[in-house]
């Protein structure tokens, strides 16, 4: 435990020494707020988050957990919601650090925590169509283990007509656009919607693309070759996986875009988060510090999910992860137009991954039961 989280408790020792200093014991208290909070509500997005991390190497799970971190907390936490506020109001970069410092009311007009909440449907848009084309994928593959066998399997049929995740997640913006969005803000939503199934197509196709161009490389294969060998592929290193407890995972280019994919992946789940902490304090500085604790904590929990070989010992997590990513999809193109509270969000998401690590558990009992057969 110690070995995969010092990184994390160094983080919050530097951070909260950092709170203190700029905003005394008040800032260490709001930071601590902030970083429980995150780490609370976040569990499921480790998980998740270990259903791509597993297929990278060693090297890149470090990446993830250095310069990933960096991505997250000074990228995702602070300069992310500066760019909003910047390009919603029209703002040069130091203007909007300026307002930023001033702390005002998230409730009164024109301070940096209402500009922010004004962008919110934009956000939640981009975010809620990048989750949904992800959950689409999952359940709309064929897959040899199912958990909701009942629904997962005739979806999974359904899912042979090409592109219908990107079909059904299109028609699911336009409803929220002309149905959730105020009138003065559905261009808007539409524009970022579209712009999170772009993002998702091409991080997503120049992954799989290296991924095949890699393969060919090595072993001097064909792209034919390669797909008539993935099935087999996939299952030794399953195998593997079970056999060692951790994973073989992709390298190269491959490696870079499924990096790049579980960045805009994280950056998916932090979105609310970012702008629900303006409950707590509308000081961007005390935001970053604290969320920046918690995405530590959950970065590394990710990689001890993966050393530990737990999503191959509990068959049933990555599909509740996965559940769990619709939901929060759902939620994420609701909050366009309602106000629903982080604490619904992480429940949600706590009871899919609790109610299929629960079914996990209960089909090891039954295999030890069954014995070799």
């Amino acid at each position: 435990m110690l070995r995969n989280f010092y990184g994390a408790f160094g983080v919050a020792a530097v951070g909260l020494v950092l709170a203190g200093i700029y905003d005394g014991g008040t800032g260490v208290a709001l930071a601590a707020i902030l970083a429980v909070l995150e780490i609370s509500l976040s569990f499921d997005n480790a998980v998740v988050n270990a259903t791509v991390l597993v297929r990278l190497n060693p090297f890149w799970q470090k990446i993830f957990l250095t310069v990933g971190v960096v991505i997250a907390v000074f990228g995702m936490r602070f300069v992310f919601p500066l760019l909003i506020v910047g390009i919603t109001a029209k703002l040069n970069p130091v203007e909007a650090i300026r307002l930023a410092l001033k702390n005002g009311d998230p409730h009164t007009p024109g301070t940096y925590g209402f500009l922010l909440k004004e962008a919110h449907p934009a956000i939640a848009a981009f975010g809620g169509v990048f989750l949904l084309l992800i959950f689409f994928e999952f359940i709309f593959e064929e897959r040899e283990i199912t958990w909701l066998s009942w629904l997962e399997r005739p979806l999974a049929k359904i899912g042979k007509l090409d592109q219908l995740g990107v079909v059904l997640t299109l028609a699911l913006l336009f409803v929220a656009a002309y149905t959730l969005a105020p009138d003065n803000k559905v261009s808007t939503v539409l524009g970022s919607g579209v712009l999170g199934i772009a993002t998702f197509l091409l991080v997503n196709g120049l992954g799989g693309l290296f991924d095949t161009e890699d393969a060919e490389d090595a072993d001097g294969e064909t792209a034919d070759e390669v797909r008539a060998e993935a099935v087999e592929a996939e299952e030794a290193i399953a195998e593997r996986q079970r056999r060692a407890g951790r994973a073989v995972g992709a390298a190269g280019k491959a490696a870079l875009f499924l990096f790049l994919y579980l960045e805009v992946l994280d950056a998916s789940f932090s979105f609310d988060g970012v702008v629900g902490a303006f409950a707590i304090t509308s000081d961007p500085i005390i935001i970053a510090i604290g969320l920046g604790i918690g995405a530590m904590f959950i970065r590394s929990l990710t990689v001890f999910l993966v050393r530990k070989g737990t999503l191959s010992e509990y068959v049933f997590l990555e599909h509740g992860a996965l559940w769990a990513i619709g939901a929060l999809a759902v939620i994420l193109l609701a909050t366009i137009k309602w106000d629903v509270p982080e604490v619904v969000t992480g429940l949600i998401g706590v009871a899919f991954i609790g109610a299929a690590l629960a079914s996990s558990i209960v089909r090891n009992r039954r295999e030890v039961v069954a014995g070799p057969a």
